[in-house]
């Protein structure tokens, strides 16, 4: 008798850090061993790097609501206590920006957060946090990849493990930042309706948990499977809240309106304005910049990677304040955080953070503010971004795609490629530079550019495009996508 099987073998990948942490598919890259393996690790080289500074022993554990997240979260705090160092590990789901205020708040060498943020159900994976209370530096997760192959000894006396509530302590430092009353007090008169997408995931009763008065939230519910696609804040998966904004649209023409979205793990965010229409961190960043410089009197450098729209250089000009650009990843935002003076820093996946907070993003504390700068001037978030470009005298539009190629050698014929035979036009349009701090930027005669990017962990190339409107930045898109595809 002759089985024939469809069964495909798994390639179990290399334990590998990334932007932000390391992932992995569930039950073949990222496994209940590995997560052992990882942890203590982890919690060896935080002490390493932050024990003098803070004389503790204790890590953070914290999860999302993935599926079996509290389990693993479980499994690394048993593997860390067994080396000897105290844990307190999270009684529920948080924001990774919790876990890293906690980390901070409370003193301890740093976090460990079981979290997959933005990728797909079938995803887990491990962040860590520093003292300090942002993510760690290349340089550290580096040393952590460098212990995986030796063999840790059990400490011969474990440390303590204690449940906490990572919620309320993180609720009260938000709220020291905004205008608390103002916002509460104009959802309750009716003057502004908040919507909250949180994409099924940990900012799950944030928002509520803040203010303390009721908010239209959706996707509230846990799904690991996030309904098939992926907890990140992009259109292609929102259009259950474009929905109900619409329809509250309709019902409502006069009011202010306000959609916020998070992903699955709170770091990042984006927006709806009244009219339905989608906002990215590439809008929100410049609405951000002048309400805190204006209606906050706050200063200090803003920060952006090298991805983020042109229009956030020009309202930091417009209100004198300096800029500093970065490769793509918020960590890098975040050294820079501890260097200087920082107003804020943002990257155009939806990452936002601030100079006053923790040198992380934080999504929840962005949603406060860009409330508090509707309220505060009681206009649509889209007025407010209209208002921008006419005091700058820059418009634009942007976008980005994904584009997965057949394989890593691909990705190494791409960028023998870009080395060896520089570009010299794009859709037209001849290129007057190129900018190399991560990928290529090419910037066009006409002031548009087209960012190449390649993904450290996986074959994937990234596009992102900024030019004059929609039409012009397909046009780029679409050469680029060609390009890749004719190599």
């Amino acid at each position: 008798m002759t089985v024939h099987s469809s069964f495909v073998p798994i390639t179990v990948n290399p334990i590998k850090f990334g932007t932000d942490g390391w992932r992995g598919v569930i039950a073949a890259d990222f496994t209940f061993e590995r997560v052992a393996l990882v942890a203590p690790i982890a919690a060896q080289v935080l002490a390493k790097e932050y024990g003098n500074h803070t004389n503790s022993r204790t890590v953070i554990v914290g999860h999302d609501r993935r599926f079996m997240a509290e389990t693993f979260a479980r499994t690394a705090a048993e593997a860390v206590r067994a080396m000897g160092f105290d844990v307190l590990l999270t009684e529920t789901f948080a924001p990774t920006p919790a876990f890293s205020w906690a980390a901070k708040k409370f003193n301890a060498l740093g976090a460990i957060v079981l979290t997959a943020s933005h990728n797909p159900g079938s995803y887990l994976g491990l962040k860590v946090k520093g003292a300090f209370g942002g993510s760690v530096s290349p340089e550290v997760t580096k040393q952590i990849e460098a212990l995986l192959d030796e063999k840790l000894s059990p400490a011969a006396q474990p440390g303590k493990l204690e449940m906490f509530n990572p919620w309320p302590s993180y609720c009260e430092g938000l709220r020291s930042k905004v205008n608390i009353d103002q916002i509460c007090s104009a959802i309750k008169e009716g003057k502004l309706t908040v919507f909250a997408d949180v994409m099924h995931g940990a900012a799950a009763t944030g928002i509520e948990q803040i203010l303390g008065v009721p908010v239209k939230e959706i996707n509230s519910d846990r799904d690991p499977l996030f309904e098939g696609g992926a907890p990140e804040p992009l259109p292609k998966y929102l259009s259950k809240l474009f929905q109900v904004m619409k329809e509250y649209r309709a019902n409502n023409p006069d009011s202010l309106s306000v959609g916020l979205v998070f992903d699955g793990d709170s770091d990042r965010v984006a927006a709806v304005d009244g009219q339905g229409n989608f906002l990215s961190s590439q809008v929100l960043i410049p609405i951000l910049i002048e309400h805190l410089a204006t209606k906050r009197g706050m200063n200090g450098e803003v920060v952006k990677t090298v991805s983020g729209s042109d229009l956030i250089p020009k309202v930091a000009a417009h209100y004198q304040l300096p800029i500093f650009e970065t490769a793509v990843g918020y960590k890098y935002i975040a050294d820079r955080m501890l260097e200087t003076s920082v107003l804020l820093g943002g990257e155009e996946s939806g990452g936002i953070g601030y100079g006053t907070h923790i040198p992380e993003r934080d999504a929840l504390l962005s949603a406060l503010y860009v409330l508090e700068a509707v309220v505060e001037s009681g206009k649509d978030l889209s007025e407010l971004y209209r208002n921008l470009q006419e005091k700058t005298n820059f418009s634009s539009a942007y976008d980005r795609i994904d584009l997965p190629l057949a394989s890593m050698d691909v990705r190494s014929r791409l960028l023998q490629q870009l080395q060896n035979q520089p570009v010299k036009e794009i859709a037209g349009q001849s290129v007057v530079d190129c900018n190399k701090i991560d990928g290529y930027k090419f910037r066009l005669a006409d002031g548009s550019w087209l960012m190449i990017r390649f993904s450290g962990t996986e074959p994937v190339l990234r596009l992102y495009c900024e030019a004059a409107n929609l039409d012009e930045v397909h046009k780029r898109l679409n050469w680029a996508n060609d390009w890749a595809n004719s190599v």
